[in-house]
């Protein structure tokens, strides 16, 4: 039973109470990103656990009808025991994705695994073309090249404004300088992409940007937020635009929340907010 503050933000411990949870979103016009809960595994056997739990999540989604995807952290898959392994798990599910016409994440973490990322990324979409995506964060100085590298790549980017504390000499670490490449990553993508291109945001300013940047230059686009935070307007941008939910579930939530307030306590606050003002 979760307590209520993680109610909020995760959709229930089983596969099934996420699928119920993506049912719903998906009666209102939300689609749903699921994101099973777990992350920096040392040992091989919860990776291949994960893998195996995600391939028949695929299928669950295949079997409901839903409009749903799924959201896979590397160091859940095995990144943290060798680049190897993880490429082989994320195969295994990116496999069952391509047989069920279903689509895969790969969510970004810190800057120590963002080159095993984008080349398994860059591998896979060819591959797999267009049956998989990655996010980029706009806080790393190095997202302009890896944007400009990856432009032509048949699959999704999820650009966000980054949620990890990096180094300083990697990073922008003041909020004005975040938004102001995000907004020029945004720009750069909708300039050089008629396709394939999400805007991970709460913020109403980057979102209008980016509807803008749309309807300039006729590209599709999708919007993805969180479970939990700014629901109603979700539902409202869902009437003109296609609008995605990311939504953790599992047993592992305990662990999510407090791994999140280590790494900033910004997120604590965050969270708390978020669940007064739902």
């Amino acid at each position: 039973m979760l307590p209520p503050i993680a109610d909020n933000f995760v959709a229930g411990e089983t596969a099934p109470e996420a699928i119920a949870h993506a049912r719903d979103l998906d009666g209102r016009g939300v689609g749903t990103i699921l994101n099973l809960l777990g992350e920096h595994y040392e040992r091989p056997g919860p990776a291949a656990e994960d893998r195996d739990a995600y391939v028949r999540l695929i299928d669950d989604i295949a079997d409901a009808g839903i409009d749903a995807c799924v959201s896979v952290k590397p160091s859940q898959i095995g990144l943290d025991i060798g680049e190897s392994t993880f490429r082989s798990n994320l195969e295994v599910i990116a496999e069952r994705a391509d047989e069920r016409d279903a689509f895969v994440w790969i969510d970004m973490e810190d800057h120590e695994t963002t080159d095993a990322t984008l080349d398994a990324f860059e591998e896979l979409a060819r591959a797999h073309e267009w049956s998989v995506g990655v996010c980029l964060q706009a806080n790393l100085k190095r997202t302009r090249k890896d944007l400009d590298r990856l432009i032509d790549v048949p699959g999704k980017f999820r650009l966000v404004k980054g949620a990890y504390d990096e180094p300083d000499d990697l990073s922008y670490t003041r909020k004005p300088r975040v938004n102001e490449e995000y907004r020029e990553l945004l720009r750069y993508a909708f300039e050089h992409r008629d396709r394939g291109v999400a805007v991970g945001s709460h913020d109403p300013v980057m979102i209008e940007h980016a509807a803008d940047l749309a309807a300039e230059h006729g590209t599709d686009f999708e919007i993805q937020m969180l479970m939990g935070v700014r629901e109603s307007a979700q539902y409202d941008l869902a009437a003109d635009y296609d609008v995605y939910q990311y939504v953790p579930y599992g047993n592992r939530w305990l662990s999510y929340f407090y791994r999140r307030v280590a790494e900033r306590r910004a997120n604590a606050l965050f969270a708390l907010r978020a669940a007064i003002g739902r």
